[in-house]
Protein backbone atom coordinates (compact mmCIF):
# COMPACT_ATOMS: atom_id res chain seq x y z
CA UNK A 1 0.00 0.00 0.00
CA UNK A 2 0.93 3.62 -0.77
CA UNK A 3 1.54 5.95 2.07
CA UNK A 4 -0.77 8.60 2.03
CA UNK A 5 0.75 11.93 1.19
CA UNK A 6 -1.75 14.76 2.12
CA UNK A 7 -3.26 14.48 5.22
CA UNK A 8 -7.56 14.67 4.96
CA UNK A 9 -9.83 17.41 6.22
CA UNK A 10 -11.12 15.92 9.23
CA UNK A 11 -7.62 15.69 10.51
CA UNK A 12 -7.03 19.29 10.51
CA UNK A 13 -7.39 20.97 13.78
CA UNK A 14 -8.37 24.29 13.79
CA UNK A 15 -8.19 25.51 17.21
CA UNK A 16 -6.25 28.94 18.38
CA UNK A 17 -4.11 29.43 21.37
CA UNK A 18 -5.97 31.53 23.74
CA UNK A 19 -4.73 33.12 27.30
CA UNK A 20 -5.16 30.12 28.95
CA UNK A 21 -3.00 28.08 26.35
CA UNK A 22 -0.22 30.80 27.61
CA UNK A 23 -0.96 30.58 31.02
CA UNK A 24 -1.01 26.35 31.10
CA UNK A 25 2.47 26.69 29.04
CA UNK A 26 4.36 29.32 31.37
CA UNK A 27 2.79 26.69 34.74
CA UNK A 28 4.49 23.73 32.98
CA UNK A 29 7.95 25.74 32.44
CA UNK A 30 8.12 27.34 35.77
CA UNK A 31 7.48 23.92 37.69
CA UNK A 32 10.05 22.76 35.51
CA UNK A 33 7.67 19.77 34.42
CA UNK A 34 6.88 18.15 31.24
CA UNK A 35 3.77 17.28 29.49
CA UNK A 36 3.37 14.64 27.02
CA UNK A 37 1.23 16.85 24.91
CA UNK A 38 4.44 18.33 24.16
CA UNK A 39 7.15 15.92 24.09
CA UNK A 40 5.01 13.76 21.72
CA UNK A 41 3.81 16.31 19.79
CA UNK A 42 0.08 15.57 20.30
CA UNK A 43 -2.22 17.41 17.92
CA UNK A 44 -4.68 18.45 20.62
CA UNK A 45 -2.41 20.07 22.91
CA UNK A 46 -4.14 23.76 21.67
CA UNK A 47 -7.05 22.48 22.28
CA UNK A 48 -6.41 20.62 25.87
CA UNK A 49 -3.99 24.05 27.12
CA UNK A 50 -6.57 26.48 26.16
CA UNK A 51 -9.24 24.39 28.15
CA UNK A 52 -6.23 24.60 31.24
CA UNK A 53 -5.67 20.31 31.28
CA UNK A 54 -2.50 19.01 30.46
CA UNK A 55 -1.22 15.19 30.74
CA UNK A 56 2.01 15.34 32.61
CA UNK A 57 4.75 13.12 31.95
CA UNK A 58 6.69 12.41 34.78
CA UNK A 59 10.47 10.86 35.33
CA UNK A 60 11.90 12.54 32.97
CA UNK A 61 11.62 13.31 28.93
CA UNK A 62 14.33 10.28 28.19
CA UNK A 63 12.60 6.88 27.04
CA UNK A 64 15.29 3.62 27.76
CA UNK A 65 12.65 2.03 24.49
CA UNK A 66 13.06 2.61 20.31
CA UNK A 67 9.21 2.31 19.50
CA UNK A 68 8.87 3.32 16.11
CA UNK A 69 5.84 5.25 16.16
CA UNK A 70 6.58 7.53 19.34
CA UNK A 71 7.92 11.27 19.12
CA UNK A 72 9.58 11.06 22.45
CA UNK A 73 13.31 11.72 22.82
CA UNK A 74 15.53 8.15 23.54
CA UNK A 75 18.65 7.65 25.03
CA UNK A 76 20.13 7.38 28.57
CA UNK A 77 17.41 9.69 31.24
CA UNK A 78 18.50 11.26 34.55
CA UNK A 79 18.06 10.13 37.67
CA UNK A 80 14.00 11.29 39.11
CA UNK A 81 13.87 14.26 40.71
CA UNK A 82 12.17 14.06 44.52
CA UNK A 83 10.68 17.08 43.68
CA UNK A 84 8.56 16.36 40.84
CA UNK A 85 5.51 14.57 42.83
CA UNK A 86 5.33 18.13 44.96
CA UNK A 87 5.58 19.78 41.87
CA UNK A 88 3.21 17.80 39.83
CA UNK A 89 0.44 18.49 43.09
CA UNK A 90 0.90 22.23 42.91
CA UNK A 91 0.17 22.48 39.24
CA UNK A 92 -2.94 20.36 39.48
CA UNK A 93 -3.77 22.54 42.43
CA UNK A 94 -2.75 26.10 41.01
CA UNK A 95 -4.43 24.96 37.49
CA UNK A 96 -8.40 23.82 40.08
CA UNK A 97 -8.06 20.43 37.80
CA UNK A 98 -10.96 18.41 38.31
CA UNK A 99 -9.20 15.00 36.78
CA UNK A 100 -5.31 14.89 36.33
CA UNK A 101 -3.22 12.57 33.61
CA UNK A 102 -0.25 11.13 34.57
CA UNK A 103 1.99 9.17 32.57
CA UNK A 104 5.61 8.78 32.28
CA UNK A 105 8.30 7.87 29.52
CA UNK A 106 9.79 4.15 29.83
CA UNK A 107 12.27 3.48 32.57
CA UNK A 108 13.89 0.30 32.10
CA UNK A 109 16.45 1.46 34.11
CA UNK A 110 15.27 1.82 37.20
CA UNK A 111 14.51 -1.29 39.48
CA UNK A 112 10.84 -1.15 40.09
CA UNK A 113 10.40 1.17 36.34
CA UNK A 114 9.36 4.44 37.90
CA UNK A 115 6.62 3.24 39.71
CA UNK A 116 7.08 4.53 43.14
CA UNK A 117 7.28 7.92 41.58
CA UNK A 118 4.08 7.60 40.37
CA UNK A 119 2.35 6.50 43.41
CA UNK A 120 4.29 9.44 45.24
CA UNK A 121 2.58 11.81 42.26
CA UNK A 122 -0.71 9.98 43.12
CA UNK A 123 -0.12 10.88 47.03
CA UNK A 124 0.86 14.57 46.89
CA UNK A 125 -2.35 15.20 44.34
CA UNK A 126 -4.28 13.69 47.02
CA UNK A 127 -2.92 15.74 50.06
CA UNK A 128 -2.58 19.39 48.09
CA UNK A 129 -5.28 18.97 45.87
CA UNK A 130 -7.76 16.29 47.31
CA UNK A 131 -11.12 17.04 44.83
CA UNK A 132 -9.06 16.40 41.73
CA UNK A 133 -9.44 12.62 40.37
CA UNK A 134 -6.42 10.59 39.04
CA UNK A 135 -5.53 8.59 35.96
CA UNK A 136 -2.21 7.25 35.28
CA UNK A 137 -1.12 5.96 32.20
CA UNK A 138 1.81 3.48 32.52
CA UNK A 139 4.51 2.04 30.52
CA UNK A 140 4.82 -1.86 31.51
CA UNK A 141 7.09 -1.93 34.44
CA UNK A 142 8.98 -5.10 31.85
CA UNK A 143 6.59 -7.37 33.63
CA UNK A 144 7.02 -6.87 37.05
CA UNK A 145 3.68 -7.36 38.71
CA UNK A 146 5.29 -5.85 42.24
CA UNK A 147 5.94 -2.87 40.63
CA UNK A 148 2.49 -2.33 38.61
CA UNK A 149 0.53 -3.48 42.02
CA UNK A 150 2.90 -0.02 43.91
CA UNK A 151 0.56 2.06 41.33
CA UNK A 152 -2.69 -0.15 41.84
CA UNK A 153 -2.35 0.11 45.67
CA UNK A 154 -1.98 4.06 45.39
CA UNK A 155 -5.23 3.72 43.90
CA UNK A 156 -5.93 6.18 40.76
CA UNK A 157 -9.50 6.55 39.80
CA UNK A 158 -8.47 5.35 36.05
CA UNK A 159 -5.49 2.78 35.67
CA UNK A 160 -4.41 3.28 31.40
CA UNK A 161 -2.11 0.89 29.81
CA UNK A 162 -1.95 1.42 25.98
CA UNK A 163 -1.96 -1.66 24.11
CA UNK A 164 -0.85 0.52 21.01
CA UNK A 165 -1.50 -1.75 17.78
CA UNK A 166 -2.26 -5.29 16.82
CA UNK A 167 0.23 -8.33 17.96
CA UNK A 168 1.46 -8.60 14.59
CA UNK A 169 2.64 -5.32 14.31
CA UNK A 170 4.51 -5.65 17.37
CA UNK A 171 8.29 -6.90 16.28
CA UNK A 172 8.20 -3.77 13.36
CA UNK A 173 6.48 -0.77 16.19
CA UNK A 174 7.11 -2.46 19.46
CA UNK A 175 10.44 -4.28 19.38
CA UNK A 176 11.31 -3.97 22.94
CA UNK A 177 7.42 -4.17 24.41
CA UNK A 178 4.90 -7.50 24.54
CA UNK A 179 1.64 -7.77 23.52
CA UNK A 180 1.10 -10.66 26.46
CA UNK A 181 2.72 -9.06 28.95
CA UNK A 182 0.60 -5.75 28.52
CA UNK A 183 -2.17 -7.40 28.50
CA UNK A 184 -1.44 -9.10 32.00
CA UNK A 185 -0.62 -5.83 33.63
CA UNK A 186 -4.64 -5.27 32.66
CA UNK A 187 -5.69 -8.42 34.02
CA UNK A 188 -3.81 -7.16 37.54
CA UNK A 189 -5.53 -4.27 37.79
CA UNK A 190 -8.81 -5.45 37.15
CA UNK A 191 -8.03 -8.30 39.50
CA UNK A 192 -6.42 -6.49 42.04
CA UNK A 193 -8.70 -3.64 42.40
CA UNK A 194 -12.30 -3.82 40.57
CA UNK A 195 -13.01 -0.58 41.21
CA UNK A 196 -10.23 1.24 38.89
CA UNK A 197 -11.81 1.79 35.47
CA UNK A 198 -9.24 0.23 33.48
CA UNK A 199 -8.40 1.20 30.52
CA UNK A 200 -5.93 0.82 27.00
CA UNK A 201 -5.95 2.06 23.64
CA UNK A 202 -4.64 1.08 20.05
CA UNK A 203 -3.42 3.23 16.64
CA UNK A 204 -4.86 2.60 13.58
CA UNK A 205 -3.50 3.38 9.97
CA UNK A 206 -0.23 0.91 10.71
CA UNK A 207 -1.17 -1.55 8.26
CA UNK A 208 -3.35 -3.69 10.66
CA UNK A 209 -6.81 -5.12 9.19
CA UNK A 210 -10.09 -4.85 10.84
CA UNK A 211 -10.07 -8.40 11.61
CA UNK A 212 -6.85 -7.77 13.51
CA UNK A 213 -8.17 -4.96 15.45
CA UNK A 214 -11.42 -7.01 16.40
CA UNK A 215 -9.30 -9.64 17.70
CA UNK A 216 -7.26 -7.11 19.97
CA UNK A 217 -10.47 -5.35 21.12
CA UNK A 218 -11.99 -9.17 22.27
CA UNK A 219 -8.23 -9.63 23.79
CA UNK A 220 -8.16 -6.68 25.83
CA UNK A 221 -11.90 -6.93 27.19
CA UNK A 222 -11.00 -10.55 27.83
CA UNK A 223 -8.33 -9.31 30.12
CA UNK A 224 -10.56 -7.05 32.44
CA UNK A 225 -10.45 -3.27 30.01
CA UNK A 226 -13.52 -1.34 30.71
CA UNK A 227 -12.16 1.76 28.38
CA UNK A 228 -10.91 1.89 24.93
CA UNK A 229 -9.26 4.50 22.68
CA UNK A 230 -9.01 4.47 19.08
CA UNK A 231 -6.91 7.27 17.30
CA UNK A 232 -5.37 7.91 13.75
CA UNK A 233 -1.80 6.94 13.72
CA UNK A 234 0.54 10.21 12.50
CA UNK A 235 4.09 9.04 12.17
CA UNK A 236 6.01 12.51 13.94
CA UNK A 237 8.80 12.37 11.16
CA UNK A 238 9.96 10.56 8.09
CA UNK A 239 12.36 8.40 10.42
CA UNK A 240 9.42 6.91 12.20
CA UNK A 241 6.95 3.74 11.07
CA UNK A 242 5.79 4.53 8.18
CA UNK A 243 1.31 5.58 7.67
CA UNK A 244 -0.10 2.83 6.02
CA UNK A 245 -3.60 4.69 5.59
CA UNK A 246 -5.61 7.29 6.48
CA UNK A 247 -8.85 5.57 8.51
CA UNK A 248 -11.82 7.36 7.79
CA UNK A 249 -14.74 8.55 9.85
CA UNK A 250 -16.80 6.07 9.05
CA UNK A 251 -14.94 3.13 9.90
CA UNK A 252 -13.90 4.66 13.06
CA UNK A 253 -17.21 4.58 14.21
CA UNK A 254 -17.60 1.05 13.04
CA UNK A 255 -14.86 0.70 15.22
CA UNK A 256 -16.71 2.49 18.59
CA UNK A 257 -19.94 0.20 17.69
CA UNK A 258 -17.73 -3.02 17.06
CA UNK A 259 -16.13 -1.82 20.69
CA UNK A 260 -19.45 -1.85 22.56
CA UNK A 261 -20.75 -4.79 21.22
CA UNK A 262 -18.06 -6.47 22.23
CA UNK A 263 -18.52 -5.25 25.66
CA UNK A 264 -16.47 -2.10 26.63
CA UNK A 265 -17.82 0.56 28.97
CA UNK A 266 -16.66 3.58 27.66
CA UNK A 267 -15.50 3.95 23.86
CA UNK A 268 -13.82 6.98 22.09
CA UNK A 269 -12.64 6.24 18.73
CA UNK A 270 -12.01 9.29 16.03
CA UNK A 271 -9.16 10.61 14.33
CA UNK A 272 -8.09 12.73 16.73
CA UNK A 273 -8.34 10.76 19.86
CA UNK A 274 -6.08 9.98 21.45
CA UNK A 275 -4.87 7.99 25.13
CA UNK A 276 -6.18 10.88 27.74
CA UNK A 277 -8.33 13.07 24.91
CA UNK A 278 -11.46 13.98 27.06
CA UNK A 279 -10.21 11.37 29.87
CA UNK A 280 -12.70 13.18 32.66
CA UNK A 281 -15.71 12.55 30.45
CA UNK A 282 -14.70 8.62 30.64
CA UNK A 283 -14.34 8.84 34.25
CA UNK A 284 -17.64 11.30 34.20
CA UNK A 285 -19.59 8.59 32.08
CA UNK A 286 -18.80 5.64 33.80
CA UNK A 287 -19.55 6.89 37.31
CA UNK A 288 -23.20 7.55 36.24
CA UNK A 289 -23.30 3.87 34.63
CA UNK A 290 -22.25 3.34 38.29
Amino acid sequence: MNTPQRKPEWLKNTQTRNQDFHQVSQLVKNLQLHTVCEEANCPNRTECYSHRTATFLILGAICTRKCKFCNVSKGTPLAPDPSEPLHLAQACKSLNLKHAVITSVTRDDLPDGGAEQFAQCIQEIRQLHPTCTIEVLTPDFSGSSEAIQVVIDAHPEVYNHNIETVPRLYPLVRPIADYHRSLMLLAQVKQSDPSILSKSGIMVGLGETAEEVEQTLRDLHAHGCDALTIGQYLPPSKEHYPLAEYITPAQFEAYRQMALHIGFKQVASSPLTRSSYHASLMLKENHKED
